[in-house]
């Protein structure tokens, strides 16, 4: 029997070309103005820690990629109830992975790089779950990737430091993610 499906190449067909559309003038189509501004924060960020512009740019294509990756599956109803269950459970953790970026900036003293790095580790283990049937090795290896660069305890402490220009980055970063915040966006 063979195992053609118009409905799968159409899928794959849209996963290839969204993620080869990835570019910043792009995803400013998709992206509304906070979002755009959150990851022109954390791009800076990441330049200024890993001093290397391409280095930032990769980790910043990586998430585009993944996010629109992850978009046309949800889009196409592609996830199982299992799936669907870790990317609930994703959504949760990334909210609680915000509140606790925005109360480290807020509250003095408080900043714990490994609490941090152990909640992106998480939610790279659920998005991991939820996309381990749909996704390539590359995809898989594009989320290892950004995580891994997030969690980096260095790259924390850097942004969480009082040292400019990091401070402004992170400022910016969580202006961003307490407005979405509000409007329930995360």
């Amino acid at each position: 029997m063979d195992s053609f499906s118009t409905k799968s190449l159409v899928l794959q067909a849209q996963k290839k070309v969204l993620s080869r559309m990835a570019t910043k003038s792009v995803v400013s189509a998709f992206l509304d103005e906070v979002g755009s501004a959150i990851l022109d924060e954390l791009y800076k960020a990441l330049k200024e820690h890993k001093h290397s512009r391409k280095e930032a740019h990769k980790v910043i294509k990586n998430l585009i990629k993944i996010v629109v990756k992850v978009g046309v599956l949800h889009r196409n109803a592609q996830f199982n109830a299992d799936e669907r269950l870790a990317l609930q459970n994703l959504r949760k953790k990334f909210h609680a992975l915000a509140m606790t970026a925005i109360s480290f900036y807020q509250i003095d003293f408080t900043f714990d790089r490994r609490v941090l790095s152990n909640l992106l580790t998480e939610c790279q283990d659920l998005l991991h779950h939820a996309v381990q049937h749909h996704l390539t090795p590359k995809s898989h290896a594009r989320i290892n990737h950004l995580f891994g660069q997030l969690a980096d305890p260095n790259f924390l402490t850097a942004l969480y430091s009082s040292a400019e220009p990091f401070r402004t980055y992170l400022q910016g970063i969580c202006a961003g993610i307490n407005h979405m915040l509000e409007e329930g966006s995360i």
